[in-house]
């Protein structure tokens, strides 16, 4: 990886301000009784965030690091995610490789707490759909099982996700385990209502054949008995590029199979989906009924929770093909 030197600069910038916070006159506040102190969390991801929110309640301070329609693949910390980093209790992370950035900032942070994976007991989907040429060869190469991180587009996965958050949380607060324990088995049920939702909404689409902006649905796909058709972005992360080759190849199979449309994302641009849509003669949903794959919503929309995302991508995605 590419990003090592700029870590020793923020580690800087941490340890700057900690020193500054150090000298800071903290007043006069011995008459009040003061709240119990709320668990200091980091979150790595927006659904994660959302997750730990639903648990956690009123219990959990939530610093959320990556923020809504921005790449988890590629992501850079900045000195404002070391220094939460440094002060958390526990540090929570999707897992199944998402985070690639995230040891060497941790490490960098001074952390001294616990780091969830929050991915822990999810059976795992073995690499993607499609990959770019010598991808697979490249990860045999280097000992490595490439595997999907998109676990939380299966409702299913999602309900392990949060049981792993609830124990990392009870753990770290034992006074707050029936105010946990409580949460959890709240939100499990919406998961639940979630997934039969979605599964009902599919009944009447006979043809569930998907083209998305990269390959991140995998998990909805098999859940929900779609059949993929190709992606844009040949891998499941966003840094590869279709080859001439593989453009006329999806071009092609878009028109062979029937396909009626590309779902672009939210968090990705659209403009070589356009592209792709205009020369197979399909319809590109974007805009405002852009999928959310590696993201959610703004803090605040209805989309803006993980439930809010995954309605919004069932409805578009019903609309559209039954459309």
């Amino acid at each position: 990886m590419k990003r090592t030197p700029w870590l020793a600069g923020l580690a800087a910038a941490v340890a700057a301000t900690a020193i500054t916070g150090c000298s800071a006159n903290p007043g006069n506040d011995a008459a009040a009784t003061p709240a119990a102190p709320k668990l200091a969390v980091v979150a790595t991801t927006p659904e994660v965030a959302d997750f730990l929110r639903n648990i956690g309640g009123d219990a959990v301070d939530v610093t959320q690091i990556i923020k809504p329609n921005v790449d988890p693949h590629d992501y850079e910390p900045t000195p404002a995610d070391l220094q939460a980093i440094s002060k958390a209790k526990l540090v929570v992370k999707n897992g199944v490789g998402l985070e690639e950035w995230l040891d060497r900032t941790i490490e960098s942070a001074g952390f001294s707490g616990t780091v969830v994976d929050s991915s822990q007991g999810v059976t795992l989907r073995e690499g993607g759909h499609e990959h770019e040429e010598g991808e697979e060869e490249h990860a045999e190469e280097a000992g490595e099982e490439e595997h999907d991180p998109h676990i939380w587009h299966d409702p299913r996965n999602a309900k392990i996700m949060v049981q792993n958050i609830e124990k990392a949380l009870t753990t770290a607060d034992p006074a707050q385990a029936s105010t946990f324990a409580g949460n959890v088995s709240a939100y499990t049920a919406e998961l639940d209502k979630l997934d039969a939702d979605n599964e009902a909404a599919f009944k009447a689409v006979t043809n569930r054949k998907l083209v998305t902006n990269h390959d991140a649905f995998g998990y909805y796909i098999a859940r929900y008995d779609l059949e993929f058709v190709g992606s844009v972005i040949p891998s499941m992360d966003t840094s590869a590029e279709l080859s001439a080759k593989q453009l006329n190849d999806l071009i092609a199979k878009i028109k062979q199979t029937g396909t009626k449309a590309i779902f672009a994302e939210s968090s990705l641009p659209p403009k070589t989906a356009e592209a792709i849509a205009q020369q197979a003669g399909v319809k590109v949903v974007a805009g405002e009924d852009a999928l959310f794959g590696d993201s959610l919503g703004e803090p605040g929309s209805p989309e803006g929770t993980y439930l809010g995302a995954e309605r919004h991508n069932t409805q578009v995605i019903v609309e559209a093909l039954a459309g």
